[in-house]
Parts: structure tokens; sequence; C-alpha cells
């Protein structure tokens, strides 16, 4: 299972960022969450996902604007309640040790847990150099990634910004949108491989919830999951 926990960064000098953060999360990557997002202390929030890809999603669209500390927890979780913020497990322990070192990184997120700390040494360097590129990219750039996040083409994305195909190349190179796709599905496959041993969580393919124990073979079992 993996566990987002973020905290808002400045937030004594800043309004709070956390109603809105969650529910901008449960509209876009809320059916795929154990649990609905949720405050955990005053500026604070936190997620838990059995998808890898979710837990990528999520880090990436709270760490854009390095308003929020982020950390990611890899590992088992001992059931979950009713809400995010009243379960327990690995995963969450996990998450609150990332959280609090993502305060002192550079790009503000860390990742721990998992087999042999294979969060920390090999996923953080990978998601740092992302995060480090994704800082670097202009609103121009941002713009067309944003259109071609929701599934247009190239041609098509060129054509709503009213620019021609071969500027919006340029663009596409200068953002490193293309690195960026690369990197994405890599770093998916280290999170999935970090939680394999680690996970004995299952979800239900009828309602989405979380359970521990042996899954029948026509069930669908949570990404990372020991048979």
């Amino acid at each position: 299972m993996f566990v987002i926990t973020a905290d808002q960064v400045g937030s004594r000098r800043t309004a709070d960022l956390v109603a809105g953060a969650l529910a901008d999360i449960q509209g876009a990557l809320g059916p795929r969450l154990a649990l609905p997002a949720d405050r955990t202390a005053g500026d604070e929030l936190q997620a838990v996902t059995a998808d890898a890809r979710t837990a990528v999603e999520l880090v990436l669209r709270l760490s854009r604007d390095g308003r929020w500390s982020v950390g990611c927890g890899i590992g088992a979780v001992d059931g979950l309640a009713d809400s995010t913020r009243a379960s327990t497990g690995p995963a969450f322990v996990a998450a609150r040790d990332a959280v609090e070192a993502a305060k002192k990184s550079r790009t503000r997120l860390s990742v721990r847990g998992g087999v042999d700390a294979l969060g920390s040494a090999a996923i953080e360097p990978l998601a740092d150099l992302l995060l480090l590129l994704r800082a670097r990219r202009s609103p121009p750039g941002w713009e067309l990634a944003d259109l071609l996040s929701t599934g247009l083409t190239q041609a098509d994305a060129a054509q709503q910004l009213g620019i021609t195909p071969q500027a919006a190349s340029q663009r596409a190179r200068a953002a490193e949108i293309a690195a960026e796709a690369a990197a994405v599905p890599a770093l998916v496959r280290l999170l999935e491989l970090a939680d394999a041993p680690t996970s004995s969580a299952t979800v239900s393919a009828a309602d989405g919830t979380v359970a521990s124990g042996p899954v029948s073979p026509g069930s669908t079992r949570a990404k990372g999951a020991r048979p």
C-alpha cells in the first residue's frame, strides 16, 4: 500500500490550502483511493491507495507548485478504518517519517519504507530528477503538457493553443514532456517492486474497499499484494 502525507509549506503565513487540495484530489483521483483523502492535522492531508500509478500521480499533483512537503510511505496496513486518519500500519508510519524528511529536501519529497529501503535508495533519486525537471517548465510548457495529459494529440493541442505544430514540438522539447512520459512508468514500476513483499492488502472489485488476507482467484488483488 502507498500512503501519501502532505504538509502545507508556510501555513502560518498563508491561507489554508487543505480544503481545496482535498477537493482537487477527490475530483481527480477519488475512485482510485482506498479511502477518501482526509485532513489529518490543521495544515496536513493524507491519502492511501493500493495503486502505484495513483501514488505517483498524487505526488506529482501535490508537488507541482511547491506548496507542499510530500511524504510517500510504502508498506502494509493493519486494516483500514472508516477514515484515512484513523487507519494505521507500517505504511502510515513510513509516510510520517517521509514527510518529516521531505521538509529538509530540495524537492520537498521523500519516500520511505518498502523492500530493503528501496524507496529511498532507488525511487527517491529518480523522483527528485523528475520534480527538478518539472520545476524548470515554463507556463507555456505547462499549457501544452496539461492539454496532452487530457489525451489530445500534439497537433490538436497546437491547434487549440493557436500555434503551429512546429512551435508545439519546440515547446514540448523545452518542457521535457517526453522525458516525463518515460520517467513516470519507471517510477510506477519501482513503487510496485518496493511494495510487493510488504503488502497484504486486497481490493474488492465490487466496491474498492481494502481488506487483509488471502484472495480468491476471481478477485482483484491490490498491486503488490502477495499471492
